[in-house]
């Protein structure tokens, strides 16, 4: 069946998330290695991603950090990303899909600024979602509902780009849709190694390659 619509997710799929997490530890006090790897460790270990906050916070409660964050700093980019956080290979490979006649979209876990971010950026896109924009988040069955209304096609003519396991490939097989695993980011690594990675169409080092096996696949 010919692939008519690949759909992105936004964290290590198109967004390096380095400075985002090195911002993160200098407001917690803590050295950048120091939060990176207790980050690598929770999931490794399977943890939610905030247990990391907390374990070098106790206590740490992610909305109200954020607001007083937002108050000091009001000019800084603090939790959000620009243009200079896109990963490199991303315009050619969104682009080239494009000139291929296939629809491309973006849709991931993220904040309601993360649209106008995305957006700013001009990428070559036919449209971007943004979870709390929808109301509904990964894993749910109701985001990938919505994925496929957006795409207008059927699930099995939709492939989903993500650099998850729990969040991106197995709820989107479930969902009827094809799933590509990026080796990237701390979870892409971590979880193209897992028995799991098998359930996924493909697995990708990088986006470059994915135009060409869009059109290879059937």
């Amino acid at each position: 069946m010919t692939i008519r619509s690949v759909v992105f997710d936004v964290g290590e799929t198109l967004i390096d998330e380095t400075r985002i997490f090195a911002r993160w530890a200098d407001r917690l006090g803590v050295p950048h290695l120091t939060f990176f790897g207790v980050l690598g460790g929770v999931i490794t270990e399977g943890r939610p991603m905030l247990d990391a906050f907390r374990l070098v916070k106790p206590g740490f409660d992610l909305g109200a950090e954020t607001a007083a964050w937002r108050r000091d700093e009001p000019e800084s980019l603090r939790e959000d990303f620009d243009e200079e956080d896109l990963y490199p290979d991303v315009r050619a490979a969104l682009g080239d899909l494009r000139a291929r006649g296939v629809r491309v979209l973006v849709a991931g876990n993220q904040p309601v600024q993360a649209g106008p971010a995305l957006e700013a950026m001009g990428l070559p896109v036919d449209a971007v979602h943004i979870s709390d924009v929808w109301g509904v988040a990964k894993p749910a069955p109701e985001f990938f509902a919505r994925v496929v209304e957006e795409a207008g096609a059927d699930p099995d003519q939709i492939l989903y780009v993500g650099d998850r396991l729990d969040n991106d490939v197995l709820p989107a097989k479930a969902a009827g849709l094809r799933a590509a695993l990026l080796r990237r980011g701390p979870w892409g690594y971590l979880h193209a190694e897992r028995p799991e990675a098998e359930q996924a169409d493909v697995i990708l080092s990088g986006l470059s390659e994915l135009p060409d096996w869009v059109a290879k696949a059937d």
